[in-house]
């Protein structure tokens, strides 16, 4: 908390992403804008726990989800099916999603910053903070929130695909992921193309 505090004003927003580098499942970019001069008492608590959402155990991403949504003065979420990931690239979808999360904020904020990303042609002035879930609460809250509505998506999903047991893995390549995919062949959920993170790391010809 202590970094955004020192920014030195009362509306402070962060954005980050989930799902990046998954198989399957869709990219989630969320913005979290915290009124400074209201976190204060209880409720507010829980924040001083918030980091890089990958160091929480999904119990505690579901404790912080709730304090962030119940705290923030404004979230915004925007996903991105694997399909459109596919048609614009993922490193554009990663950039579109995170700008136009920043963007879904109004009014607009202070300070937007995002997690280690410059999103050019955004429409908003923003900070790109390297390591910024580790350090700024905003952009913290913004990677609980796109992981946590990431992961509920996944489980939501799971029983209509139980031979991949996407809610064990949420998408990600685990060996029980890549046995599925080589046995049953990919999913609607799965990214297709060439330009995505997870096809680079597994030897698997799906006829791309």
């Amino acid at each position: 908390m202590a970094h955004d505090r020192d920014l030195g004003v009362r509306f402070v927003a962060g954005a980050d992403e989930a799902g990046r580098g998954s198989l399957a499942g869709p990219l989630v970019a969320a913005a979290v804008c915290l009124d400074m001069d209201r976190l204060r008492g209880r409720r507010c608590a829980p924040l001083g726990l918030l980091d890089d959402s990958k160091r929480h155990t999904s119990v505690r991403r579901e404790e912080l989800f709730q304090a962030v949504v119940e705290s923030a003065a404004q979230v915004a979420v925007i996903v991105i099916p694997a399909a459109q990931i596919d048609r614009r690239g993922l490193h554009r979808s990663n950039l579109s999603a995170l700008g136009r999360a920043l963007c879904a904020l109004d009014p607009e904020p202070d300070v937007c910053m995002t997690d280690g990303f410059s999103v050019p042609g955004c429409g908003r002035a923003h900070r790109a903070v390297v390591g910024g879930d580790g350090r700024s609460a905003a952009i913290a809250a913004a990677s609980i929130v796109a992981k946590v509505t990431r992961d509920r998506f996944m489980h939501r999903i799971a029983p209509e695909y139980p031979e991949f047991r996407f809610d064990r893995h949420v998408g990600y390549i685990t060996a029980e992921h890549t046995r599925a995919v080589r046995q049953y062949g990919p999913t609607p959920l799965h990214r297709r193309s060439f330009e995505a993170i997870a096809y680079a790391q597994m030897d698997l010809d799906l006829g791309l």
